[in-house]
């Protein structure tokens, strides 16, 4: 069954790992890769990754792309999302230290932004601005 708009952004709002999605040329399929991500429900999904990363190069010449999450237990419910870029700007430790908050605690946390600061200091994050969503929980289907 299709989730609602509360439904949807909630779960997209949960610390999933997700998979991007960005066409990667004609000749090309879609690029496709696990990446982490943040949103507050109401807000715009972001990433940070290497300002001259595959990635960003594919971003900046598609213009946007794609994120999808799912889980398997208690239900299979997945939550796609999909729009234009609508900013790149300078990533820093402060954002750093909020992406991987969601995921990491404790020392953990500590040791991947001191990690952050000394070797992904050319990051960028970029926020995009939905336009396309779909959403199911299959477990509520039958």
């Amino acid at each position: 069954m299709a989730l609602s708009r509360e439904e949807r952004e909630g779960f997209l709002a949960e610390p999933q790992v997700a998979a991007l999605g960005v066409a990667a040329g004609d000749d090309r399929g879609p690029l496709v890769v696990p990446i982490w991500y943040a949103y507050e429900r109401g807000g715009l999904p972001w990433i940070l990754t290497g300002a001259d990363s595959r990635k960003m190069t594919l971003i900046r010449a598609a213009g946007r792309f794609s994120l999808m999450v799912q889980r398997t237990e208690p239900t299979t419910r997945y939550v796609s999302v999909e729009g234009p870029v609508a900013e790149v700007a300078e990533g820093n430790s402060a954002l750093h230290r909020e992406m991987a908050g969601r995921y990491l605690s404790g020392a953990a946390l500590d040791e991947f932004v001191s990690f952050a600061e000394a070797e992904l200091a050319d990051h960028v994050v970029v926020r995009m601005r939905p336009e396309h969503w779909f959403a199911a929980d299959l477990g509520t289907v039958g």
